[in-house]
């Protein structure tokens, strides 16, 4: 399989995660396929998240039980990184969950901890694009989802929200379409 390419690689290895039953309820889950593009990504050494996604050992076991059940995934090892905001960006997008799934739990640390790394946050969490992580937003914190009506790229619109609740603003224009950074903000990602 390691000589055929990385997107066909990818989808095999989502079409796996994805056989593996699992009651008629959780394979209804519409994050079940999004977890299994992003465990599919990790697998393939994408992304910034560590073996277990950043979730504590026993969520890392519960998510696995209950999404994917069957022999462990060997997920490659990351350096673990920190941010001091990780626990307020964890409820911040806890505060914005739906409510339909375990997953929405795990998601939010594993949204956070993704969001130490330096690229756009889709790759950050080793999906195969950005539509993947609007799928995951609008199912696991709708709330917050519904606030991005300009399309503002993920990472910049949590954080965004994030100081917004603290009263601080980093954008000196009043609105966002004048601010000099609208194209960094709302362009299409590569």
């Amino acid at each position: 399989m390691d000589a055929l390419p990385r997107p066909v690689r990818r989808l095999a290895l989502v079409a796996d995660l994805l056989a593996r039953p699992v009651p008629a309820a959780v394979a209804a889950d519409p994050l079940r396929p999004v977890l299994a593009s992003l465990l599919a990504g990790r697998l393939l050494g994408e992304g910034v998240l560590d073996g277990t996604l950043g979730l504590a050992a026993e969520d890392w076991r519960a998510l696995g039980d209950r999404h994917f059940p069957g022999p462990p995934l060997p997920l490659p090892g990351r350096l673990r990184e920190d941010i001091p905001e990780h626990d307020d960006l964890v409820a911040l997008l806890l505060a914005h969950r739906a409510g339909r799934s375990p997953a929405e739990a795990w998601l939010a640390v594993i949204v956070a901890r993704a969001c130490a790394g330096r690229d756009h946050l889709w790759q950050d969490l080793g999906l195969a694009n950005r539509g993947e992580l609007t799928v995951l937003m609008g199912e696991a914190f709708p709330g917050l989802a519904a606030l991005n009506t300009g399309d503002m790229k993920w990472k910049k619109f949590i954080y965004r929200h994030y100081c917004a609740r603290d009263g601080i603003y980093v954008c000196p224009a009043p609105s966002c379409g004048e601010c000099a950074d609208y194209a960094r903000c709302f362009a299409p990602e590569a």
